[in-house]
């Protein structure tokens, strides 16, 4: 939950931090591109560090980091008025984020093994749950005009001290290996199709995702003409259909599957996002919202989950399919950011569409594929 809350806290102020730093379409999006840098290159190490030290101390690093992040982007931004300073912290408070979300990712995993079902989208639902508090406090600090010095500071201490007391509480994971197994299970995660192909969906959906929560706030509030508070009211309501089709998903996924529910996502999603694109009226945008809020729920989660079917290659999976994934946060808000420059940002974000229906291909994927495990290890130690 505590993730859910630092994110939103951050992206439903955008337009504040736009205007304190005087920034256009363009300026936003190559300013997020520090966050998004911050988070491609520290997942690329995350699942090494985990298999060292273990879930647990990770997500405390990681929490740590990305609250400090957000705390010094408030001072940055709302006090500095610098944008070098604010794209420094950004990219820390990426790093932070991503590092400690490989590490719940895998510690999520280890609670599925332990109890025989799947609860990872009850878990993300979470995630969610942080997002929605984040997005009223958003609105609220938006209404009363409270500037970002006080609350993005507050929210970074509120998240890392949340996060270190909680996880004193955690079981193993099961990840951790003895070292001269761990670089022979990266490299050969790296190598597996599957995989990657779980990489590629999951980066088309984070893109739909992300995208909400990087644009949706400044679309209504410029694409809709309407005001800073309204546009964190949209991203509410999104981050509040997210939140409910989580937690309320564990029994489809049950009897549907991984697959089939993968792909009733995408297609949600793509209607969402090209009703909100073309729609052009508030209260058919804010149905739009949720629509797309509920598709891009349940992908994510489950694509986790299906990396990390085996324990003890979860770690370097997760971390695989992860660092695929953030390749939507590092290339997407500079794409769209130049697009909506170019085109306008409404225009810009149905360009999601074509990505959305890479993901409803690539689901079949998300099956689970036991089966081949003994011959992956086998591979593994003859390699090693």
């Amino acid at each position: 939950m505590a993730s859910g809350l630092l994110i939103s806290a951050l992206v439903s102020r955008l337009p504040a931090l736009r205007d304190d730093l005087a920034l256009d379409h363009a300026s936003v999006g190559l300013l997020l591109l520090c966050m998004t840098g911050g988070s491609f290159a520290a997942v690329s190490f995350a699942g090494r560090f985990v298999l060292r030290w273990g879930a647990t101390r990770i997500m405390q690093l990681g929490a740590t980091l990305a609250g400090f992040g957000l705390l010094m982007v408030g001072l940055g931004a709302g006090a500095l008025g610098n944008i070098v300073v604010t794209g420094i912290f950004l990219a820390l408070q990426g790093a932070g984020t991503a590092t400690w979300n490989v590490a719940s990712n895998v510690q999520g995993a280890a609670m599925e093994r332990a109890l025989g079902r799947s609860i990872m989208s009850v878990l993300h639902g979470f995630f969610s749950i942080g997002t929605v508090i984040g997005a009223g406090l958003g609105v609220f600090a938006a209404a009363v005009d409270l500037p970002l010095t006080v609350h993005y500071p507050v929210m970074g201490l509120i998240v890392a001290g949340t996060v270190l007391i909680s996880s004193r509480y955690f079981g193993p994971d099961g990840s951790r290996r003895s070292t001269e197994h761990r670089g022979g299970g990266m490299r050969q995660a790296w190598r597996e199709p599957r995989t990657v192909l779980l990489g590629v969906l999951v980066l088309g959906m984070a893109l739909a995702e992300g995208a909400a929560g990087d644009w949706v706030a400044l679309a209504l509030a410029d694409g809709y003409d309407t005001s800073e508070a309204t546009g964190a009211l949209g991203y509410g309501i999104f981050v509040t259909a997210m939140t409910i089709t989580r937690l309320l998903g564990g029994e489809l996924v049950h009897r549907f599957g991984r697959v089939a529910m993968i792909r009733a996502s995408a297609l949600s999603a793509l209607l969402g996002v090209l009703v909100f694109a073309w729609g052009d009226h508030l209260p058919l945008a804010f149905v739009a919202l949720a629509i797309w809020g509920m598709g891009v729920a349940l992908s994510f989660p489950l694509a986790m989950s299906a990396a990390s079917d085996d324990p003890v290659r979860a770690a370097s999976r997760v971390s695989v399919v992860s660092t695929i994934g953030y390749g939507a946060f590092l290339g997407g808000p500079p794409l769209l950011g130049l697009l909506a420059h170019a085109i306008g940002l409404l225009p810009a974000l149905s360009c999601i569409g074509l990505l959305l229906v890479m993901a409803f291909l690539l689901a079949g994927n998300a099956r689970g594929h036991e089966a081949v495990e003994s011959t992956d290890h086998d591979e593994e130690t003859s390699e090693v």
